[in-house]
């Protein structure tokens, strides 16, 4: 999508607001002895609240209004009856739609107590993504991204997750430009048009470099090799004088 009017900027920046404030209070309501399904139904009763739907959902028939990923998980886990227990690595991913339009925003939580490292990943995985953040705006390379991404990983000894890209979005959960890298790729030559929407959603690890499918459903993503992984997402509009970042809460 790109903007082209006012109203459709306040539109993206309402639903923007929406998934931001469901993802804070999923976030704060973390605890041991919850359960997947328990966080899950809240983000549903927020999302409902303030007249959205669940972009999974309504564009995938996913299991879920959320998906909700823990430790061995990196993406796409299904809510479900597993509980959360101290030191769980848990990364919650909210999308929804509203009026027609849709955000998508993710982020990774530490259940303490956890070890100094995982606490050092999670902070690093937002640092990285504000380094691909800085890169966005009008006539500005969408390889910046990835190349800034890349060099934060490597200079601080991280891996990144190759087969998880960001996305456009906006008049749909996922649409043109696909599979934006979040790592440098030589052969991206795109350039970024003023008021495009889209994802910057890297997934950094501390040793894993793909994403690869479970046995036990059709969802589920698993760090390849096993490793701590965390994902930080904002959907982003570029602009002429930098990005705008529509998923922060309100």
């Amino acid at each position: 999508m790109t903007i082209s009017n006012e109203d459709e900027f306040d539109a993206l920046k309402e639903i923007g607001r929406i998934v931001a404030d469901t993802l804070r209070a999923m976030g704060a309501a973390l605890e041991p002895g919850i359960t997947t399904a328990e966080l899950d139904q809240l983000g549903r009763k927020l999302l409902e609240q303030a007249g959205a739907r669940s972009g999974p959902e309504v564009t995938y028939s996913f299991p879920g209004a959320t998906c909700i990923s823990v430790n061995e998980e990196i993406a796409h886990g299904i809510p479900g009856n597993r509980r959360i227990g101290k030191g769980d690595l848990v990364n919650i991913d909210v999308s929804a739609e509203k009026n027609g339009f849709f955000a998508d925003t993710g982020a990774s939580f530490t259940v303490p107590p956890v070890a100094r490292n995982i606490d050092r990943l999670c902070r690093d995985g937002k640092r990285a993504m504000w380094a691909g953040i800085a890169q966005v705006g009008a006539d500005k390379p969408l390889s910046g991204i990835g190349k800034a991404i890349g060099a934060f990983a490597q200079k601080n000894r991280y891996t990144l997750v190759r087969n998880l890209a960001s996305h456009g979005v906006g008049r749909s959960l996922h649409e043109e430009p696909e599979s934006i890298a979040t790592w440098p790729d030589r052969s991206e030559r795109r350039i970024i048009n003023d008021g495009l929407v889209f994802t910057v959603e890297p997934f950094l690890s501390l040793g894993a470099e793909w994403a690869e499918n479970g046995e036990d459903d059709d969802w589920t993503l698993y760090s390849e090799p096993r490793a701590p992984t965390v994902q930080y997402e904002h959907t982003i509009v570029a602009t002429r004088s930098g990005p705008v970042v529509v998923t922060l809460p309100g």
